[in-house]
């Protein structure tokens, strides 16, 4: 996510500068064959028009629901961050007998190794995200060893080896781990370390962040309805394939000097609509690693040191910085 006040226009040009590049080239290419060669390529600007603005409502309609789904994704974790910070408090508060601190501690180390498998998870790539364009490849852009290894390295610092080797196997990992913390829960409270009532307001958080997890995973596994993504884009193409000749048609009855500014008129055209069809492109998928992401990976850390902080723990984790502008 980028955290500043406003990309610059120059980070928004190199972004998105090959769509004005060939669009002003095959303007180009257009106006010179038809003014130099006194071919007649111009066609009526005014149906062009039409198509130009039926595209610009549907490319409005794109951007629209893809902004939903990044919107959605942030309140997905504002409910986490809220569930998180509450069950840290009961769990402190509601846990009592021998050897409390670290029970307590348990239960925390627990709901943060959820947190981090469940982040994990998240970061998977899926074949419609955009994996080339991932942050400084922190992600592992396929589902192998690799991310076993490197979420088993993490979950190691909060749960034992032994949770960690009954985990091996299992294709949701963050599924597991809050059913493990279910159960030590119903032991607990076998164990008479808190009442019924207590015991039943902990299992609602439980199932509160299984309601989250399973938000989180509904807009990571159903991608942006491929229909609609992908007739945005070829009318996009279409619409600026006719704009060099309605733009010939538009100014050639205009000052000599106005002409020559048909190439340049034909990519800034051309760039504005794809901008706005890459912006949506790229706001779909809200968990794939990548720019304009939720910050997951920084929201993770700051409820982990919530939650440390709440028991006193002293291994209180640095906070994710900006790097260039951008929060992961």
């Amino acid at each position: 996510m980028y955290v500043r006040r406003k990309y610059s226009f120059w980070m928004t040009l190199i972004w998105s500068k090959w769509p004005f590049i060939i669009g002003a080239l095959y303007g180009f290419i257009i106006y010179f064959t038809s003014h130099y060669f006194n071919i007649d390529f111009s066609l009526p600007w005014g149906p062009i028009a039409i198509i130009g603005i039926a595209v610009a409502f549907y490319l409005g309609f794109k951007n629209n629901s893809s902004y939903d789904r990044t919107w959605e994704a942030r309140k997905i974790w504002g409910s986490i961050v809220n569930n998180s910070r509450t069950f840290g408090a009961f769990a402190i508060s509601y846990v009592q007998g021998k050897n409390q601190d670290e029970i307590r501690k348990e239960l925390i180390y627990r709901h943060i190794a959820w947190m981090t498998a469940l982040r994990h998870q998240l970061r998977l790539s899926k074949q419609w995200e955009h994996t080339e364009n991932r942050l400084n490849f922190l992600y592992v852009p396929t589902v192998c060893e690799d991310y076993n290894n490197k979420l088993n390295k993490e979950l190691s610092c909060y749960i034992s080896q032994k949770e960690i080797l009954e985990l091996e196997g299992k294709s949701n990992k963050a599924t597991q781990i809050l059913k493990n913390q279910s159960i030590r829960l119903q032991e607990l409270r076998d164990q008479d370390y808190f009442e019924d009532f207590r015991h039943m307001e902990l299992s609602k958080l439980i199932g509160n962040l299984y309601t989250d997890q399973g938000k989180s995973e509904r807009i990571k596994n159903f991608p942006f309805p491929r229909q609609y993504a992908s007739v945005a884009i070829w009318m996009t193409y279409v619409f600026c394939a006719f704009i060099p000749f309605g733009l010939i048609d538009a100014i050639e009855d205009k000052q000599n000097w106005i002409i020559y500014l048909c190439p340049f008129l034909s990519g800034l055209i051309t760039w504005i609509f794809f901008l706005m069809e890459k912006i949506g492109d790229y706001s779909e998928n809200p968990f794939e690693g990548t720019y304009n992401d939720v910050p997951i990976t920084s929201i993770s850390k700051s409820i982990e040191t919530d939650l440390k902080e709440m028991i006193n723990d002293p291994d209180i984790p640095e906070p994710y910085l900006e790097n260039n502008g951008f929060l992961m």
